[in-house]
């Protein structure tokens, strides 16, 4: 049902799924610049299509709206919520015989600015597993956010300014919804901004939020800036600057010093440890292969009973 071309392919249908390089026809789950090229014909979601283009200009491109199944290239084709970003998507490939589920990346627990994921069955599953290894389990959603409101309001009590970096398309936006929610305004830089107004045109309200001018930052503010684009120098009128950054890999106790931040917070937009088990259990596959992670994260797999193996492989020839 599907081989590798330097990147996965749906077999019957030639279609390329996440790749980097422009192809005839190219499956787009989410709108990240690792996961997208300016294909000649493109399938992705509504939301995702408005976020290409942003980024591509005007593109030829078949929009599969989630949970509605389409017959295409001789496989019934469904996306299904990813929980990752705006758009983002997994897609059940089906011939009449076999079903094949990609999630591409995605995450288990609820979001502000992304549909919540769901996981159909599948007899195949093909699984993003960034955090495929024990240490990447992450504390709640909910304990993260309390220690983002907490560093961000001890900042701004002590009449600095909290500078919190997070990747353009997808956290920014989820970090500004949050801080809005709590009623911190927020300033935001002019690449996460641009990308921000896509999310409101695509019905995505994210709160009280303002482009960044950095020669003017008042008082009383949050700052948004993309992971390492920021040095204090670009913000010449701000004194006092907490530097905090936003991610998955925050888990690790060294963290803040590999990004040079005075904070870390592990607030992801990826599946930890443990939610990559609870998915394969929904999901229910004959057959796990994994990508985007470490290996390791197959023989885990395998030691609890599934039949996992690296994508890409030698062995997956003889299986499937």
């Amino acid at each position: 049902m599907f081989h590798l071309d330097r990147g996965l392919k749906l077999t019957k249908a030639d279609l390329a799924i996440d790749f980097r390089r422009r192809q005839p026809r190219g499956y787009i789950s989410h709108a990240h610049s690792d996961h997208m090229a300016p294909h000649q014909y493109a399938l992705c979601t509504p939301d995702t299509a408005r976020l290409y283009q942003h980024r591509f200009g005007p593109r030829e491109i078949l929009e599969l709206p989630y949970r509605r199944p389409l017959e295409w290239g001789g496989l019934r084709l469904t996306t299904y919520p990813a929980g990752h970003c705006l758009g983002s998507a997994m897609l059940l490939a089906e011939d009449g015989e076999s079903s094949l589920l990609y999630t591409g990346d995605f995450k288990l627990a609820a979001s502000l600015t992304a549909e919540q994921a769901e996981l159909p069955r599948a007899d195949v599953l093909i699984i993003e597993c960034t955090f495929g290894n024990p240490a990447y389990r992450l504390i709640p959603r909910e304990a993260a956010i309390e220690r983002l409101i907490a560093v961000v309001r001890a900042a701004l009590a002590d009449e600095a300014t909290p500078v919190i970096q997070a990747y353009t398309l997808g956290k920014s936006q989820e970090v500004t919804a949050i801080l809005a929610a709590h009623g911190i305004p927020v300033l935001q830089h002019r690449l996460i901004h641009a990308v921000s107004r896509v999310y409101e045109a695509c019905g995505v309200r994210l709160g009280e939020y303002e482009l960044l001018d950095p020669e003017n930052v008042p008082p009383g503010r949050a700052v948004v800036v993309p992971p390492r684009m920021h040095r204090p120098g670009h913000l010449p009128r701000v004194k006092r600057q907490v530097t905090v950054a936003v991610t998955g890999w925050a888990a690790q106790p060294a963290a803040r010093y590999r990004w040079g931040v005075d904070h870390a917070i592990p607030l992801s937009d990826h599946a930890d440890y443990d939610d990559l088990f609870e998915a394969v259990e929904r999901v229910s596959p004959r057959v796990i292969y994994c990508t985007h992670g470490p290996d390791s994260f197959a023989d885990c797999l395998r030691r609890r009973g599934f039949n996992a193996y690296p994508l890409g492989k030698p062995c997956q020839l003889q299986l499937f």
